[in-house]
């Protein structure tokens, strides 16, 4: 009987032992070795810290237990950790030396060893900690009634500094909870720079106590108070996360004109009126340079809006001023020729060098868009790489030229999430430029990189599916090796950091559901599921073209919204294409015609669901294309049947439609890999 024990136990800790790739751990570390053993979890699992951490330690510990209850259904014995040194016993260990402070230039490595019976982390402060506490997270196995961590020795550090995310809350605004939720996803994928855009043409979402008009008359009454600025600041902080807030000047500035006039850059601007702008897109209200009040009231608003965050950098924006107003404006050029300023963009390098001392006075080092870059300007700042191929710029030069001239840089090209584009187009989007050559001085100066999620086409609903769990990829570009590149790895792991991402707030999967039950009337919705996970949303800004046909009050509950980048059976589809196209066996035959009588009947419920739901006939003519086209590849297929290539062709042509709902046919680019052979 005792052999048989120590077999079965032999057996139990086989089955149990995991490879590195199957694995879920996003980011990848920097190196992983997996030994044979496992330590198992039971109720008395136990967390001490030791040495000098600060404080946050001690609630993301009691996160980390509770989070690991919510997985395990064990209910560990301890409640909080609430002290350092609480159980010296306990079986994870955490040490560290310490105290952590949040900004770019901190160590965030950390070592983690787990034994069979201990396990330990080490790291030089908390920020390290933290990052250690969710690997171990993503490192719980199970088997058919236990769960249990793999016996490995993980030491890990970032490739970049900045690993940041940016959400406008401008366009559309979005509540305290948003962004809670969003940080909580961000410290998981141990990003640490959170940049809010406050303001825009479209909204100032900061309350003013001295200069309340602001959020008075240029709001809509969204905003937030400065003590919930603060809470966010403090939330961020406990997650390991600097905030580093934007205010976008002197262009897009139609909500702080609104309130006041006075400072603009029309001729009399006393007798002109602006207004916030409900649409989206390049305005022409600017801030006048030439004005002193105009400097007066920036300075008024940073001593107010500054002490609320506690880093060291902010945002002033920059971008896309056109100096229409400063062109007509005989006073504004007078100032040009009286300063010796020969373009609209030496003038604005002028007006941003006098906002330099005022953010000095607060400690806070300036940063913008690389429109503020020129030869004049403190090289003190940041410059923020925005622009690529989209904006006519070869891949990477922008950021090249930042650093050649001097400055530090972070990088924002390519990691556009609002354009709705795949994964892949992000996940091989490199901070560090292949195709240019770079001292290592040069290279030094890129900081890292920031996702950007722009707010014209999202709502709270679905801001969540549009950031993640996308970002998760970029922040693995910015904090594992470089040639962690695999995209089939990428997919595997992010389909199970989707799901926990879920657990912490993120609505991304879930109100899916609640806008496909809208769209069908609260009807039976299995074909509108279906299809949409075969449709994305339009790319590239070509969704709303001239930002004229969703303003920032439309609620966005449309089938484009429900649908995202990378749709699901899409990829699906693409994968037995490409092993039928290898090997025409019957076995892939099989797999490719049940996906083409899928969306025959897909289609077929779609138009009796349509018959009592308003919001579905868009699809219908979309969904019909693909159900026509399907019928003649299983003629093709299934009963060997000539068809007219010309016909053919037509019916895969309207597959490509970009004219139906706002959304485009995912499955094309397979079908007509299937049809060219």
């Amino acid at each position: 009987m005792k052999y048989f024990f120590i077999l079965l136990l032999s057996s139990i800790l086989v089955n149990a032992q995991v490879k590195t790739d199957a694995l879920n751990l996003m980011p990848w570390p920097q190196n992983i070795n997996l030994t044979d053993g496992n330590f198992a979890l039971n109720k008395n699992f136990k967390v001490n810290i030791t040495g000098n951490p600060n404080p946050r330690i001690f609630a993301r510990a009691t996160q980390f237990l509770r989070r690991l209850d919510e997985r395990t259904g064990l209910f560990f014995e301890q409640g909080f950790v609430t002290k350092a040194n609480e159980f010296p016993s306990a079986q994870l260990q955490i040490n560290c030396a310490q105290n952590g402070k949040i900004g770019i230039n901190q160590d965030e490595s950390y070592q983690l060893e787990i034994k069979s019976d201990k396990i330990t982390i080490n790291a030089t402060s908390d920020l390290g900690a933290i990052h250690a506490l969710e690997t171990l997270l993503q490192l719980l196995q199970n088997t058919s009634n236990s769960y249990y961590f793999p016996t490995a020795t993980i030491s890990d550090f970032p490739r970049f500094k900045w690993r940041g995310l940016m959400i406008d809350v401008a366009r559309h605004f979005q509540p305290v909870d948003v962004i809670k939720r969003n940080l909580d996803a961000m410290a998981a994928m141990k990003m640490n720079v959170f940049h809010w855009h406050l303001s825009d043409d479209q909204g100032w979402r900061i309350e003013m106590k001295k200069h309340p008009k602001l959020h008075q008359l240029a709001s809509d009454g969204n905003y937030y108070t400065q003590e919930e600025i603060k809470n966010i600041v403090k939330y961020a902080d406990e997650r390991g996360i600097l905030v580093v807030p934007e205010i976008d000047l002197p262009g897009h500035a139609s909500a702080i004109l609104t309130a006041y006039p006075e400072v603009g850059s029309k001729i009399n601007p006393d007798k002109n009126t602006y207004s916030i702008e409900r649409n989206s897109g390049i305005f022409t209200p600017t801030l006048d340079p030439s004005n002193p009040k105009t400097y007066q009231l920036l300075s008024e608003i940073f001593d107010e809006v500054c002490p609320l965050f506690s880093g060291n950098y902010f945002h002033i924006g920059g971008d896309e001023n056109e100096g229409k107003d400063w062109d007509s404006n005989p006073k504004i050029q007078e100032f040009k020729k009286k300063n010796k300023l020969e373009t609209n963009h030496e003038l604005q390098t002028y007006f941003t060098m006098q906002l330099i001392p005022i953010l000095k006075k607060h400690n806070k080092t300036l940063m913008g868009w690389e429109e503020i870059m020129t030869k004049n300007m403190s090289k003190e700042a940041i410059i923020h790489s925005w622009k690529g191929p989209n904006e006519g710029v070869p891949s990477g030069q922008s950021l090249a030229n930042v650093v050649k001239n001097g400055y530090k840089t972070v990088l924002s090209n390519g990691y556009y999430i609002d354009l709705m584009q795949s994964v892949e187009n992000h996940y091989l989007n490199d901070p560090m430029p292949k195709n240019i050559p770079l001292t290592a001085e040069e290279k030094a100066r890129i900081l890292g990189g920031e996702a950007t999620m722009w707010s014209e086409l999202v709502t709270p609903t679905t801001i969540d599916s549009r950031i993640w769990p996308r970002t998760a990829a970029i922040a693995e570009r910015l904090w594992s090796n470089e040639n962690v590149t695999d995209l089939v790895s990428l997919r595997k792991r992010m389909k199970t950091i989707s799901f926990q991402l879920e657990e912490l707030g993120i609505t991304h999967l879930r109100n899916k559901e609640v806008l496909l039950r809208n769209i069908s009337n609260n009807q039976k919705n299995s074909a509108l599921e279906d299809f949409s996970n075969i449709c994305e949303p339009l790319k590239i800004y070509s969704r709303n073209s001239g930002g004229a046909e969703y303003q920032t009050y439309s609620p966005l509950t449309l089938f484009a919204d429900a649908c995202t980048p990378d749709a699901f059976d899409a990829l699906n589809f693409n994968t037995v294409v490409n092993r039928y196209l290898e090997n025409k066996n019957l076995e892939n035959q099989i797999l490719i015609t049940n996906f083409l009588k899928k969306w025959i009947e897909t289609n077929t419920n779609l138009i009796e669901l349509s018959s009592n739901a308003p919001l579905i006939q868009p699809l219908l003519p979309l969904s019909k294309s693909l159900s026509d086209l399907s019928q003649q590849l299983l003629l093709i297929i299934d009963k060997k049947q000539a068809i007219n290539p010309a016909e053919l062709n037509d019916l895969l042509e309207q597959c490509n439609s970009k004219a139906h709902a706002d959304v485009e046919l995912a499955v094309y680019n397979s079908l007509k890999k299937l049809i060219s052979d």
